[in-house]
């Protein structure tokens, strides 16, 4: 078991039921799964380019990422049915606690120019999504062996009801948002 999932069953599960003012652990938020996107719009028809965001995901999250293939041709953006448009990685149980405590930690101090997390990146239900425009401050990524860039959508899900729920289970965490912010 990693720190953060003992810290959270330990002491912000408690401190999230006073919070939010719950007699039952088991309506306390948690956090359900991250999913890891990534759309390969520019790079298409580019195999390498393919290639790269596959590795780049497969070092990022250790496991290999599925591909996402078109439902149907859309010939304004040259899209056939069946064309690969992007890459998606489903973290569940401990390697979702481990990739959130090194998003905390690790990734998120690491961005350049970095001034916290909006909090308008959490939706009616409590979920997050945060976007990397790029992947570079991930520890995993050597920049030396970095050909291609490209972005990356982290979403969140929990089982949080509502938005208040949600931003008190992503600030228990240690999610830094950016301060003084207007909803």
């Amino acid at each position: 078991m990693n720190n953060l999932k003992k810290q959270y069953n330990e002491n912000i599960t408690a401190n999230l039921m006073k919070k939010l003012d719950v007699d039952n652990v088991l309506d306390v938020p948690g956090l359900e799964k991250v999913v890891i996107n990534v759309g390969v719009g520019k790079g298409l028809k580019d195999k390498e380019y393919l290639n790269a965001v596959e590795q780049t995901l497969t070092k990022i999250t250790g496991q290999k990422p599925v591909a996402t293939k078109a439902r149907k041709s859309i010939s304004n953006f040259k899209i056939r049915e069946g064309n690969i448009v992007g890459y998606k990685v489903t973290l569940r149980r401990g390697r979702m606690w481990d990739f959130i405590e090194k998003l905390i930690k690790v990734t998120l101090p690491r961005v350049r120019d970095f001034r916290g997390i909006s909090k308008k990146g959490i939706d009616e239900q409590g979920n997050l999504s945060i976007g990397f425009s790029e992947y570079i401050a991930f520890p995993e990524i050597d920049q030396d062996e970095v050909k291609v860039t490209h972005g990356l959508e982290i979403n969140i899900k929990t089982t949080a009801e509502d938005f208040k729920e949600g931003e008190a289970l992503f600030e228990e965490l240690g999610f830094p948002f950016k301060k003084q912010e207007n909803k």
